[in-house]
């Protein structure tokens, strides 16, 4: 007796963003700490070894990246950014493509905030201060590796569409 196989779906892979929209909540924030922390700790050793991040001691900043369903919060602890658990004093909303933009430089980042692509909520003070380091960063954050997987991420988002 032969048992039929299953058929097999040649159906297109999810689109990026709606994997990681259905992933997100079920990754530990441990595993979230363990990825996401050594690329933003790496990205800005220089202004966090200069003090530069010192405002955000005992303080807690949210990046909202809507389209994607993903919020991160980091704080600093011993010169270090820490991803929390507790929402932020202030947050930083907006699409991926935007934050992207902001990462690369591909836009003014001032535009990003005029065009109101980008927001800030809450603690106004706390959001600008951050905005105003993550753009003075003058080569961008997509250096390295953070850099090759944002490039990465864009291309598979445009083979998603």
């Amino acid at each position: 007796m032969t048992l039929p196989l299953p058929s097999l779906s040649l159906a297109r892979p999810p689109a990026p963003g709606r994997l990681i929209r259905i992933l997100d909540p079920r990754v530990p924030l441990a595993v979230k700490r363990r990825l996401v922390e050594p690329v933003f700790n790496r990205t800005f050793a220089e202004p966090l070894a200069e003090g530069e991040f010192d405002a955000l001691e005992d303080r807690r900043i949210s990046l909202a990246i809507e389209d994607l369903g993903v919020v991160l919060t980091l704080g600093l602890e011993h010169r270090r950014l820490v991803l929390c658990r507790e929402p932020g004093e202030a947050t930083i909303r907006g699409g991926w493509r935007e934050f992207l933009c902001l990462a690369t430089r591909r836009e003014d980042p001032d535009s990003l905030f005029f065009q109101r692509r980008l927001l800030i909520e809450g603690d106004t003070e706390l959001g600008l201060m951050v905005k105003n380091l993550l753009d003075g960063r003058e080569e961008g954050l997509a250096q390295g590796r953070l850099g090759a997987w944002l490039v990465r991420l864009e291309r598979l988002a445009a083979r998603g569409r």
